[in-house]
């Protein structure tokens, strides 16, 4: 059961499409060595929406429509996407796409959908894993693009990804775009796939790089205890944020425990940069702690979820890290979305509670709830 609060009045709603600032030159900042200042205003959470019974892990805001989506292995048994307009939720883009049941078409209905993106062409894009289960191979078409017109509510593109593309064990996890390129993070098999849009043409780069790749001596630590996978042993999750600067020039990226680094989005796109010559380009960007989402303003601002203390930061072009909100409902923020109006909308979408991390048994503290919070417009 879903529940929405009474809406204020409505704004234009958009997608930011940006990254983080990035200076010229700049050493290395870590974290855990620079000051965690607080904003001097304390900011007020506000509740966008709540569910008993869908596990939301992904958020995008657009023209007075909220699009919700989580993954199927969290427990969701509802729609695989969720589209709330004037409080009422549905299906989206219909109903036969969220019909998916074993031994059906993985490549015309979702299988797991982990992202949602709104493209620089005012498409919905969704990333669908292929997988119904966490660690399992995509099926046959599973793993895909998908782009819906929130215009028509049609699905006007699939792109799928071949088997040496989202191989056994791949973890579709993320998608930003640059000009005709998109980039995806597979968190599966430690990597990222380089998306041609214009000849749907994809290719893995920086495979098993250590850019790319879990650190065991990383733990992500939630609830004052690390987190186990599904065999037990601390859950490694690599290749999973990124985000593109504003002048796109470069992609930054790490696993989920950090550390994060940056390569130039020049190299990415060019098919005949050799991976060798690719690899030595990367360069650390920054040491930060495990997070479960980010988002980015067109001034170069980098918000991100902190896991082991319920609270959202913000680093600045300048490398200062600074908490916005720190709040025990803030807990497992996936991926967040700023909207028109300024608002940051963060899902506390409590992953490391459901049954999957906790031995069968759901540690979920529900509603699950979509929260927000403003911010100081981008300049």
């Amino acid at each position: 059961m879903m529940r929405i609060p009474a809406k204020r009045p409505n704004a234009r709603l958009r997608q930011w499409l940006i990254g983080t600032a990035c200076i010229g030159g700049a050493a290395l900042l870590v974290a855990s060595q620079m000051p965690r200042q607080a904003i001097a205003e304390p900011v007020r959470l506000q509740s966008e929406a709540t569910s008993d019974s869908a596990v939301w892990n992904a958020v995008v805001v657009h023209k007075g429509s909220v699009y919700l989506a989580g993954p199927r292995w969290a427990g969701n048994t509802g729609a695989a996407l969720t589209r709330l307009r004037r409080g009422v939720p549905t299906p989206y883009p219909d109903r036969k796409w969220n019909e998916w049941r074993a031994g059906a078409d993985a490549a015309r209905s979702f299988v797991n959908i982990n992202a949602l993106r709104l493209g620089p062409d005012g498409g919905l894009w969704a990333v669908d894993s292929g997988s119904p289960e966490f660690g399992g191979g995509p099926l046959p078409g599973g793993a895909k693009l998908v782009r819906i017109d929130p215009q028509t509510s049609r699905v006007t593109r699939v792109i799928g990804f071949a088997p040496d593309i989202a191989r056994p064990g791949s973890y579709v996890d993320d998608v930003r775009f640059n000009g005709r390129h998109a980039y995806l993070t597979d968190a599966g098999n430690p990597g990222i796939i380089v998306l041609d849009l214009e000849t749907g043409q994809a290719r893995r780069v920086l495979d098993g790089d250590r850019s790319t790749t879990a650190r065991p001596e990383r733990a992500i630590r939630v609830d004052g205890a690390t987190l186990d996978g599904p065999d037990g042993r601390p859950l490694l999750v690599h290749a999973d944020p990124m985000e593109l600067t504003p002048d796109r020039r470069w992609l930054l990226f790490g696993p989920l425990a950090g550390p994060w680094s940056r390569v130039p989005t020049r190299l990415l796109d060019d098919p005949e940069i050799a991976a060798p010559e690719l690899a030595r380009a990367v360069e650390p960007f920054a040491d930060l702690p495990p997070t479960g989402g980010t988002a980015m303003d067109a001034a170069g601002n980098l918000y991100f979820s902190d896991l082991s203390d319920d609270a959202i930061r913000v680093r600045r072009p300048d490398g200062r890290v600074e908490t916005l909100v720190s709040d025990p409902r803030l807990h497992w923020v996936d991926a967040m979305f700023i909207d028109d109006a300024d608002r940051l909308w963060m899902p506390a979408a409590q992953i490391d509670r459901v049954p999957l991390f906790q031995k069968g048994v759901s540690k979920l503290r529900r509603p699950l709830t979509i929260w927000s919070v403003p911010l100081e417009p981008a300049s």
